[in-house]
């Protein structure tokens, strides 16, 4: 056969199959998510509560699958306890702690964790200090001692906060270039102003230069107090072992007054667009949201599940929209956070610059239907599953019995309510859903932050609904002042 004619062939069958696939559609086989397994019977190990003498809370709960003990330490303490000038201080009393005490060594200290295959960690979040251990049961005792040293005589010594400071601020300059970080700090500071839950964790190169050795030793006197902290066990122990260690290794801590709770009101939500210029930028981060509701509020549990069915898991309405039917994301995502004093529910995702407004009017679109619409008894039931089942995991280890334990306390939760969590969450209906997000969700007072390269997408914002907005050059951020720009006498980084 010649090689025209085979040229003939190929182009006569191929327009043959053409016309088969006009004349018929083909019905791929489409399947819904198999339906979730039966939840399984959850059973909370049985925990016990003392107060000593002291004040100290210590709470013990029994978890024998592993030769294992977690021994956590909860300060009431953190970045909402820092002074409205001096954020980071809180953050920087709580890393340092194991880097010295007045009898060992940074170096000693991590030997000796190393030599029983134990863990520390210590650290600050917005309303607590830490200290972490988790250690095999032959080293509890052990465990308590070095607790012990580590809260009540942590050093502070100079050349330690020189280490620190220098961490902190190469992290800092790298951090100022990453959108991802801005957008998350910007945004803290539009929800929550200037209140410390506004102000980063870590601080700020300002407040990071002016935080001194007696700085540190005062918020340590004024915060680290028996009548200030819980301490939880939990693991492999005895409830009488449990508490004949925390009384031979705490009980002499003497506690002392507490202070008074100095700290700005959060303000109300006010609506606010800003627009961080990163010339250059191929993507574009976006985070909207308000204020919400404190960890401990009723409502709490029925708002985390309408912000699943937004954003969430086994939910997901802004990452369905914006990746599957737009494809204008690789993941979006909508999330609750509930601390002491107040909390913040945020969605966010990052996109393409000249997507950016198509974008964000998606998401503020879904979340005023979320506000305006009953959702479906599907949406709420693969929402509520999700969270059902996931809850085994949240409390398959001793670290993690211990979180939910010291959040409860924490907060003043109901511990008996950790077990129950399943059939709460069970018991929440799409009236539920349609109250709490008609209640609470505010789609005219968002606060919105939008960082990434202006030039491709502040002309399109008008046309989306958008007209009144700041656009501020990351080379002058500065989210210590009211319009995120920086003074001429500012310490901060620039890129």
């Amino acid at each position: 056969m010649r090689q025209g004619t085979v040229w003939l062939v190929v182009a006569t069958a191929s327009l043959a199959f053409a016309g088969i696939a006009n004349a018929q559609t083909v019905r791929w086989p489409a399947e819904s998510p198999p339906s979730p397994l039966l939840a399984p019977d959850i059973v909370f190990p049985k925990y016990e509560l003392r107060t000593f003498d002291n004040g100290l809370q210590v709470v013990h709960v029994g978890a024998h699958e592993q030769p294992a003990v977690n021994v956590r330490l909860l300060v009431r303490a953190g970045a909402s306890s820092d002074a409205t000038a001096l954020p980071g201080l809180a953050a920087m009393a709580a890393r340092m702690l194991d880097q010295g005490t007045d009898r060992q060594s940074a170096q000693e200290i991590a030997q000796t964790i190393d030599n029983i295959g134990g863990a520390l960690n210590v650290g600050a979040g917005a309303d607590l200090s830490f200290i972490n251990l988790l250690v095999l049961k032959d080293s509890f005792d052990l465990a308590l001692t070095m607790l012990s040293e580590i809260v009540r005589s942590p050093a502070y010594a100079d050349a330690e906060i020189q280490r620190q400071r220098q961490q902190l601020m190469s992290g800092m300059r790298i951090s100022y270039g990453d959108t991802s970080y801005i957008s998350g700090v910007v945004f803290g500071r539009l929800v929550y102003g200037f209140h410390p839950y506004g102000m980063p964790r870590n601080g700020t190169p300002v407040s990071l230069l002016a935080i001194t050795r007696s700085k540190l030793m005062d918020f340590h006197r004024t915060h680290y107090l028996p009548n200030n902290s819980i301490l939880a066990i939990v693991g492999d122990v005895t409830a009488d072992k449990a508490f004949e260690g925390a009384a031979r290794a705490l009980e002499y801590w003497p506690r002392g007054t507490l202070p008074v709770p100095t700290a700005i009101e959060i303000p109300p939500p006010a609506g606010r667009l800003i627009v961080v210029d990163k010339p250059g930028a191929v993507q574009t981060a976006v985070r909207v949201g308000h204020l919400a509701l404190p960890r401990a509020h009723p409502d709490y549990l029925s708002l985390d599940v309408a912000i699943k069915i937004l954003g969430g898991e086994g939910g997901n309405r802004i990452g369905e929209v914006l990746r599957m039917q737009r494809s204008l994301t690789y993941s979006a995502s909508a999330d609750f956070s509930g601390r002491q004093l107040g909390g913040e529910f945020l969605a966010m995702t990052d996109t393409r610059a000249e997507a950016t407004a198509e974008v964000l009017r998606i998401i503020v679109d879904e979340i005023t239907r979320l506000r305006r619409d009953r959702v479906s008894n599907r949406e709420l039931r693969n929402a509520k599953d999700y969270l059902a089942g996931n809850f085994p995991l949240t409390i398959e280890t001793p670290n993690a019995i211990a979180s939910q334990v010291l959040e409860a306390l924490l907060y003043g939760l109901d511990l008996d309510d950790i077990e129950t969590y399943p059939d709460r969450i069970n018991a929440v209906t799409v009236n539920d859903i349609q109250r709490v997000a008609r209640t609470y969700l505010r789609p005219g007072n968002l606060s919105i932050v939008l960082v990434g390269d202006a030039s491709a997408f502040v002309d399109d914002l008008s046309g989306v609904g958008f007209d009144d907005f700041d656009v501020v050059p990351i080379s002058e951020l500065d989210i210590t002042a009211t319009d995120f720009r920086r003074g001429r006498n500012a310490a901060q980084f620039s890129r």
